[in-house]
């Protein structure tokens, strides 16, 4: 136990101080359990690759495609002409776009695939009133025009996080290692900025993401020409960042902190048969659409006021010329993307094909289409997600004529046999840091598990059992999302998921009364930019101060917790049987006890 406990010491303070990477620091059990005889090298090689791993991996292979074939984008700006320019349904259109989008790419690759667009809408909006002050009658024509096409030879803003060479997206591998940005990185691959002469500038950053606002953001700042213009500004981009949150609640893929918590309980509660990806969408589902509302309500109280008819207005009449001059630039931009392409409808189709399979594995009030196999329990999540992926390493890019001969002596052959995705295509999404990380949580509690230490620790809160069930959940939460805003999201819940299933099998709580409500809030770390990477891109642009952070960020964490503390006491209860204390989890405390 007292070995156990020193590995587990050590390797937690490596991941809050963050002196080594966080993949680094998650490698200490490998060496340090061996020596100490806690566990077998080979026992613990084998925690470092499990089933959620091959989920990770197949899930990926469709976010590439998605990401390289700019599907993402087509469906970002859909969605933002759907909606106009009026503030409040610019508001709720990139709430909804990101949380969509969230759902299935991670929150990091989504906050950075839509800030670029919400950059170039600001752009607009500021632009045209400035025209208006000026000159008095502006016109589309004569607008600066604001691209996000990075091979547009006008003089524009090109909104890039890091140079192509290496990722098209600030991904959550690339964001996961500064310390004093708790798992942002460094950019030091050129970047590339316009001035507002149009005079490109190439030059290498040593500074971390947080702290390169470009010339083009210092200039809108500076062209704020009212406090109202300040607060849209401020309030569509720190909405990005929690609509990805909230989005990446919604489903089992959707964050880390959700992955590590289901190879956890897998791991601890090998018979129950409780949490898939079915089950886990019936619960939060309800949660984020709840808390995206009243999120929205609070953004626009907060920083629009509360004139919901004037902001919120689909009215032509009622237009400004500023409004006119944003949908129209956003028009155009959708124009630039031309009709979907075959890649692109190849990789929709496999995106809406994963989710139904996912869906009909083991909906639970259904048979499944898992019970046409003779061999029952042999098929999980991850088999669908890889099978898929590996399939877009087959099907190829460019859409197959069938009994057609094509001239292909002016293509390359690489190009006529290229497929909707390439291995390179795979590599720069996967988080590979995320895998060992994952990997050095799930070591850390077998080796809990068998030293005893997870036991010995649980009766050490035996304290706790003149609380009620809810008031160890609700002091449990409100720890977590304390923690979190300083320490990364999945060292918080690799920490805290061992103790917590020693506490609850201690108190005779059913495990999942307080596990899923406590990943869900770890998640909530939205109050500064050190809490995770989408805060710090979001931060990153300029538009807003800590203190909008933390008074916007206390509000949605506030009403995240309440939202999911209600919806686990109610709708939670019925779908997980939270009231019982379950067989499964007797059966593994009395494996730790022997």
């Amino acid at each position: 136990e007292a070995a156990c406990a020193y590995v587990l010491i050590v390797t937690a303070v490596y991941w809050v101080s963050e002196a080594v990477p966080l993949g680094a620091a998650a490698l200490v059990p490998a060496f340090l359990y061996p020596f100490f005889g806690v566990l077998r090298s080979s026992e613990v090689a084998a925690e470092y690759f499990k089933n959620t791993t091959l989920l990770l991996v197949g899930v990926i292979c469709v976010a590439a495609a998605v990401e390289k074939w700019n599907l993402h984008k087509r469906i970002a700006l859909r969605m933002v002409m759907m909606a106009g320019a009026k503030p409040g349904m610019l508001l709720l259109c990139f709430m909804c776009c990101t949380t969509l989008l969230s759902m299935w790419l991670s929150n990091t690759s989504t906050t950075a695939m839509v800030m670029p667009i919400v950059e170039a809408v600001l752009q607009e909006l500021v632009s045209a009133e400035e025209e208006q002050l000026v000159a008095g009658n502006p016109s589309a024509e004569e607008a600066e025009p604001i691209s996000l096409d990075v091979n547009n030879s006008q003089p524009s803003l090109e909104l890039i996080f890091v140079s192509e060479d290496t990722s098209s997206t600030a991904d959550f591998t690339s964001l996961m290692q500064n310390k004093n940005l708790n798992g942002v990185s460094t950019i030091t691959n050129p970047v590339k900025m316009a001035t507002p002469q149009g005079k490109k500038q190439h030059r290498s950053q040593e500074k971390p993401l947080v702290l390169i606002p470009g010339p083009r953001n210092q200039e809108i700042n500076r062209k704020h020409k009212s406090q109202h213009d300040q607060m849209i500004c401020t309030c569509l981009s720190l909405s990005v960042s929690y609509a990805a949150t909230i989005g990446g609640l919604t489903t089992i893929i959707g964050t880390s902190t959700s992955l590590i918590f289901l190879e956890h309980f897998n791991n601890q509660y090998p018979a129950a048969e409780v949490v898939n990806f079915g089950t886990w969408f019936l619960f939060s589902f309800p949660i984020s659409l709840i808390m995206l509302v009243v999120s929205w309500f609070w953004m626009h109280w907060l920083f629009l006021g509360c004139n919901f008819r004037e902001t919120c207005s689909l009215s032509k009449k009622k237009k400004t010329k500023r409004e006119e001059l944003s949908e129209k630039r956003i028009q155009e931009e959708y124009e630039k993307l031309g009709a979907i392409s075959y890649p692109e409808m190849v990789t929709g189709f496999f995106f809406i094909l994963m989710t139904v399979l996912w869906f009909t594995r083991e909906p639970g009030f259904v048979p499944g289409w898992d019970s046409f196999f003779e061999k029952k329990g042999y098929r999980t999540d991850a088999t669908v997600s890889v099978f898929l992926g590996f399939l877009l390493f087959l099907i190829p890019a460019k859409k197959p004529c069938f009994g057609k001969k094509s001239n292909g002596q002016h293509q390359e052959p690489s190009r006529r046999t290229e497929p909707i995705i390439t291995w390179k295509d795979f590599q720069k999404t996967m988080p590979w840091e995320i895998v060992i990380l994952v990997g050095g949580g799930y070591a850390l509690a077998s080796g809990s598990k068998s030293s005893g230490l997870s036991t010995w620790i649980g009766h050490q809160m035996l304290s706790l059992s003149s609380l009620p069930p809810w008031a160890v959940t609700l002091l449990a939460c409100i720890l977590v999302s304390i923690v979190t805003e300083f320490v990364s999201n999945p060292a918080t819940i690799t920490i805290f998921l061992p103790i917590l299933c020693s506490l609850s099998e201690t108190l005779h709580i059913n495990p999942l009364y307080t596990l899923i409500p406590v990943t869900m809030c770890i998640s909530f770390a939205v109050m500064l930019p050190v809490g995770n990477p989408p805060n710090a891109i979001v931060f990153s642009y300029g538009h807003c101060q800590i203190k909008d952070m933390v008074k916007a960020g206390l509000g949605v964490n506030v009403i995240g917790l309440v939202i999911v503390m209600v919806a686990i006491n109610t709708w939670g209860v019925s779908l997980f049987h939270l009231d019982t204390f379950p067989a499964w989890a007797e059966v593994s405390n009395i494996t730790d006890q022997a």
